[in-house]
């Protein structure tokens, strides 16, 4: 059923941000506080039963839902950002994106070593981005309890290649 009230409000654009390429906008669901009620609730339900010590949120459209459902969690939120964004003492992980390559980082001090870390994006395509959140997060001695996304884009094969890092990965809406 979430998976129905989530498709019936993303927004298609297509060659975004290159030709060839559909993109599923979920900023539509933002103007549905019933719909993000639903999708929090709908996280959680999946976690509720796991051990989750943290939520770490990739930005930045995995900050909209993550922090949320950290909060519904009961545990604290960890922003992942692009490089050069954090204040502090940061670790960094350098990956390659299809069209070239990107640093994420997080705070050395944002959890402790042991501490499970459920990583929430919006979306899963190719898995390039939340795997290097998830081997920055395994560098730095979390745990992955989980994955959660929105969306997710099969054809892509992401939940492939990050299923050997989690159990447990969420996808309330598969194209």
């Amino acid at each position: 059923m979430i998976d129905q009230q989530i498709k019936s409000v993303i927004r298609d654009i297509p060659d975004f941000p290159k030709p060839g390429i559909v993109f599923k906008d979920i900023t539509p669901i933002l103007k549905e506080p019933v719909l993000c009620e639903n999708i929090v609730n709908a996280f959680a339900a999946h976690f509720q039963n796991s051990t989750v010590d943290a939520v770490a949120g990739i930005e930045s459209r995995g900050f909209l839902f993550g922090l949320q459902l950290a909060g519904k969690l009961g545990v604290p939120f960890v922003p992942i950002r692009k490089a050069g964004k954090l204040p502090y003492t940061v670790k960094k992980m350098e990956y390659d994106l299809e069209y070239g390559s990107a640093v994420i980082e997080v705070h050395t001090d944002a959890f402790k070593s042991g501490q499970r870390i459920l990583i929430h994006d919006d979306l899963l395509a190719t898995g390039g981005t939340v795997t290097a959140a998830a081997n920055l997060v395994t560098q730095m001695g979390g745990v992955i309890a989980g994955f959660s996304f929105i969306v997710g884009l099969s054809a892509l094969e992401g939940r492939k290649k990050i299923a050997p890092l989690a159990d447990k990965i969420v996808v309330l809406a598969e194209y």
